[in-house]
């Protein structure tokens, strides 16, 4: 791999959490790597008092400790004042001069449109020559289909698809990418992908930590709007996706929005909301969610849903789509489960079981990266008899992964120019537009709210989507 070319890392939100325990972790690897120059540099930005030497002391103890950052250390600035404030763009302007550089917005979702536009009166997204100037914008991208819209509208007046990098981190995630390496070039994988083997596929994103200090974001997001149109739809459309033409970004691009275009619209029987009560995960007690600071009393908000979801084409006809996502759960669990439909039971009638299990191909992304077969043998002896066991490749038996955050690849690919882990406007609008029937049942209160202990897999409603069609869930964390 290249070094990426000479470039200013300007961060917007510069002393908030994101910056300090993924930005610069991430860009040390990414240092260590060789994969950044000494002509690579820092500039942040925040509303904190303070200096480089603040900044720089700050990210410390988050920064991978070498050589790498000693030197990184010195070339990370810091710039003062209002996101909005003509002041700071000026004196950004004045930091870069023509230098290359990416504006990321670690920043609340309410400055995003603003910042793009001082950028661009401003002349800071010119480009020329060699010269590129690139912004990633973070989810929340929007909180609706219309708001998305509106945002997508705000931004594109001013700048190119080719200069928006919006960024989903989950994208960043070693088995994530492995999805599209696994699928295409294994010709077996790719031979029985589709709906004459695939009975169901699921998707876990399960989290044992509670809403904490998040609250007032939170009661006024939920876990349907936090996760599903980015998180849980960007692994749904890499899993149903076709075979692209090539791995260029626009080819995989235009086959992901496909699926997510192709998603049947969904109604308020296919989706099960939940809320946590008071209860415990673990040796940790955990107040109910209606107990925590900036949250209504009242609240309906949900902090677990699951959905049953259906994508038209000729491929996936007839396979569903369960997704889940929560906190306050049994166990950190992120993972794709594709499970096969079960052979004829004939041959095997005679075998001291009621039903053979399917085969299942299992993805898991948190907290283990790795993928596993469950496949059936034979037990030794006389008599046939089968037994469940596993073919399983796990990351970390086979290649480093420690001291990652996810985003080294995300940050080396936005100064390299590499588009294809980020969405384009049709993809988050497509992803929007699945879900806004559920969001409009629900603010017309169609849809029933479960309570679920902490430490539990869930609302019982989840196990009764599954059940009525005579599936169950992969267990959270097995």
């Amino acid at each position: 791999m290249k070094k990426a070319p000479p470039a200013t890392l300007v961060i917007f939100g510069a002393t908030g959490d994101l910056t300090r325990r993924l930005l610069v972790p991430a860009v040390t690897n990414l240092c260590t790597d060789g994969l950044l120059g000494k002509d690579f540099t820092i500039l942040g930005i925040g509303r904190s008092d303070g200096d480089d030497e603040m900044l720089r002391a700050s990210l410390d103890k988050f920064a991978t400790e070498g050589d790498c950052w000693r030197d990184l250390r010195k070339r990370i600035a810091y710039l003062q004042g209002d996101f909005t404030a003509d002041r700071v763009f000026d004196d950004v302007a004045k930091a870069l001069g023509d230098r290359s550089a990416v504006f990321y917005l670690a920043t609340p979702a309410q400055f995003f449109g603003a910042i793009v536009e001082k950028l661009a009166a401003k002349g800071l997204m010119a480009e020329a020559g060699s010269r590129f100037r690139r912004v990633a914008i973070e989810k929340p991208f929007g909180h609706d289909l219309a708001s998305a819209k509106a945002l997508d509208a705000r931004i594109l007046a001013l700048l190119p698809e080719s200069q928006i990098y919006r960024l989903d981190h989950f994208l960043g995630k070693e088995t994530v990418q492995n999805i599209l390496v696994a699928r295409f070039a294994n010709q077996w994988f790719e031979a029985v992908w589709n709906n004459r083997y695939i009975d169901h596929v699921q998707i876990t994103a399960a989290e044992t930590v509670e809403v904490g200090s998040r609250g007032s974001f939170y009661d006024a997001t939920g876990a349907l709007r936090d996760m599903v149109p980015n998180h849980l739809f960007q692994l749904l459309a890499m899993i149903a996706m076709e075979p692209p033409n090539s791995f260029d970004a626009d080819a995989i691009r235009d086959e992901k929005a496909k699926v997510l275009r192709a998603i049947r619209k969904p109604t308020a029987v296919c989706a099960v909301r939940g809320q946590y009560g008071k209860g415990r995960v673990g040796s940790r007690n955990v107040p109910a969610y209606r107990k925590v600071p900036d949250v209504a009393t009242d609240s309906r908000t949900e902090t677990y849903v699951a959905l049953k979801l259906e994508v038209d084409t000729w491929r996936w006809a007839g396979v569903p789509f369960y997704l889940r996502t929560g906190k306050a759960l049994a166990a950190r669990d992120t993972e794709i489960v594709v499970t096969f439909k079960a052979v004829p039971y004939a041959l095997f009638r005679d075998c001291p079981i009621d039903r053979l299990p399917a085969n299942r191909l299992i993805f898991q992304l948190q907290p283990d990266e790795s993928i596993v077969l469950d496949m059936l043998v034979k037990k030794p002896g006389p008599v046939i008899k089968t037994a469940g066991t596993t073919l399983d490749f796990t990351y970390a038996d086979h290649f480093k992964l420690s001291g990652r955050t996810g985003y080294e690849t995300l940050l080396y690919d936005m100064m390299t120019g590499d588009q294809t882990l980020f969405q384009r406007a049709e993809q988050i609008e497509a992803g929007w537009a699945a879900v806004q029937p559920i969001l409009d049942d629900w603010v017309k209160d169609k849809g029933r709210l479960e309570s679920y202990a902490p430490g539990s897999a869930g609302p019982a409603g989840a196990d009764a989507l599954l059940e009525r069609d005579g599936r169950f869930w992969h267990r959270i964390g097995q």
